[in-house]
């Protein structure tokens, strides 16, 4: 590259939801932004998280200063330690953030050599010709960070996830002085979360669930069973504080759970009352009304704490009649089938569900700014450019038709040229896409390959492109396995023996291998209930996972595991 030019290119995140990740360029510098994962659609088969492809940092590996975290969603940190083990660069981000990251880099060995260095909203670092502000914002995730970089050809704007929250829980309120501050000196480019465009109006405050949490805490007389996002620890510390105030003790049940609040209490972001923590293996010795359990499984997740607990499978949580189970977290698009399923068998537990979101009085308010929040970032910052990310591609378009406003809004006395000059381009990327800065303005220049990269069991050896998966279906090197069932859907009641079809394994192996999953299998139906064995989403991740660990410890082999139910 020559002088003076500023190149910024999405790897991921454009026209997506999650794997957010981003490069600045000026010269043979780059730092990057994030690096996020997204969870797999249903036909990709085997795969259990997506991540960017990321050649292009490798290639460029000598080049790269340094990685920004904004905060701690798998969508903007699940895809770092995939990037840690190729280049080993600096990382910069809040405490909280790289407490949370520490815990993945550690389940893929990388904590040792890692170099995480914690930074504080109002914290200037200089990296290369980039010198990066962090200015606190209001998210769902506590210390969350907005990105004020300047470079030699002026400031860019990176709003990471945010909504502007005039009452936060922690009253830690959204730094708009030091928005604003930028937007008067004059911002070359806004780069701006586009979730809740489609939203008019505001984003709720967090605290507008606490009125419907204290009606059912009033209401319960057993267990009150909340399972919302974990990382969202003001919605935690609410439920916390109620469970306190209506003299009930708290347990955190389910890994996830378990690992965030630890995180939180330990980092003073959980505040949790003397006498009120319950562990999961003593909720059973405690009055049901007495109770209150903050359980992972919000999207439905069919071997997660909260989907087992529904079918009673679960070691240290039952649902009976008279408890209220509270789903405060929006239904992913896509999750609707096993969520909804989930909310089946717990109403025929004879349990008070509640969920679903809107109206006065919410169980579940977005972490992310609506129209009028985008609107009100905008009229702050100001820019000479604009380019709406975190979005599919309709809500890009959305954003950008919303920055129109700015246009032709005249400069203010004594500012840069074009600083508070009315916006003078809108830029929709698609990932891959170079957008480039000079002397002379932006324009798109090209595009670099990108893609995205399936990881099989969250192993970072186990990276398996696309065209590999779709072969997977039928035959690859490491075999494929179809287990065939028939189950009455109405009693759970296995009408046929089970079979056992392999492909890929030669035959003395493939017998004895048949005659002994066969075992498992059984053992496995025989182990699970009837609504189980009926949940054919429960029941078809109890056999690909059973499966999967005998024949992974008989062979050292991973196949494709396909379970298959024959409704009857």
């Amino acid at each position: 590259m020559t002088e003076r030019k500023l190149q910024a290119i999405p790897l991921g995140g454009m026209g997506e939801f999650g794997m957010n990740i981003m490069v600045l360029r000026y010269g043979d510098d780059m730092i990057v932004i994030d690096a996020g994962m997204m969870f797999p659609d249903s036909e990709l088969l085997g795969v259990d998280v997506v991540i960017p492809d990321m050649t292009f940092l490798v290639e460029n590996r000598e080049h790269v200063r340094g990685l920004i975290l904004t905060h701690c969603h798998e969508d903007h940190i699940g895809a770092v330690p995939f990037l840690l083990s190729e280049l080993n660069v600096p990382v910069y981000g809040t405490a909280f953030t790289l407490a949370v990251l520490e815990n993945r880099l550690a389940e893929h060995e990388l904590l040792k050599d890692a170099r995480l260095h914690a930074v504080k909203p109002r914290d200037i670092v200089d990296l290369g010709p980039f010198k990066v502000e962090f200015i606190h914002v209001t998210h769902s995730a506590v210390a969350s960070l907005m990105l004020a970089i300047t470079t030699p050809l002026g400031v860019l704007i990176h709003t990471g996830d945010f909504k502007v929250d005039p009452t936060p829980t922690d009253y830690e309120l959204f730094d708009l002085h030091t928005v604003a501050e930028y937007g008067k000196r004059g911002v070359l480019a806004l780069f701006s979360d586009s979730t809740n465009v489609e939203r008019p109006g505001f984003t709720p405050s967090e605290r507008a669930v606490r009125g419907r949490f204290e009606e059912i805490f009033m209401a319960a007389e057993g267990r009150v069973i909340v399972s919302c996002f974990t990382s969202s620890v003001h919605r935690l510390q609410q439920v916390v504080d109620l469970a306190a105030l209506y003299n009930r003790k708290v347990a955190f049940v389910g890994r996830s759970m378990g690992a965030i609040t630890e995180i939180a209490h330990r980092m003073g972001y959980l505040q949790i009352p003397d006498g009120t923590l319950l562990r999961p293996a003593d909720i059973a010795q405690v009055r049901r009304d007495r109770v209150a359990v903050l359980i992972a499984g919000s999207q439905g997740e069919p071997m997660s704490a909260l989907s087992r607990a529904a079918v009673e499978s679960h070691k240290h949580v039952t649902i009976e009649a008279g408890d209220h189970v509270v789903l405060s977290a929006r239904i992913i698009p896509g999750n609707e089938k096993s969520i909804f399923r989930m909310v089946d068998h717990l109403f025929r537990r004879g349990a008070h569900v509640v969920y679903g979101q809107g109206g006065a009085r919410p169980i579940h308010v977005s972490g992310h700014a609506s129209q009028e929040e985008l609107k009100l970032m905008l009229n702050l910052v100001k820019p000479r450019y604009f380019i709406p990310m975190h979005g599919e591609y309709r809500q890009l378009f959305s954003h950008a038709e919303l920055a129109q406003h700015l246009r032709g809004v005249p400069p203010r006395p004594g500012a840069l040229p074009w600083a508070g000059g009315g916006l003078e381009e809108t830029f929709i990327l698609e990932s891959g896409q170079i957008l480039e800065f000079d002397d002379r303005g932006a324009r798109k220049a090209g595009k670099i390959p990108v893609g995205r990269r399936c990881i099989d069991s969250g192993s970072i050896d186990e990276i398996v492109e696309e065209m590999v998966i779709r072969d997977r279906q039928h035959i690859s090197e490491d075999g494929i396995v179809v287990s065939i069932l028939a189950i009455n859907r109405l009693t759970g009641k296995v009408e046929t023996p089970p079979e056992i079809v392999t492909r890929g394994f030669g035959a003395a192996e493939a017998d004895d291998l048949v005659s002994r999953a066969r075992d498992v299998l059984l053992q496995t139906l025989e182990q699970s209930s009837d609504e189980e064995r009926a949940d054919y989403g429960v029941i078809k991740e109890k056999i690909r996972a059973d499966l999967k660990r005998f024949i992974n410890k008989q062979t050292s082999r991973r196949p494709l595991i396909l379970p298959v139910i024959l409704e009857v």
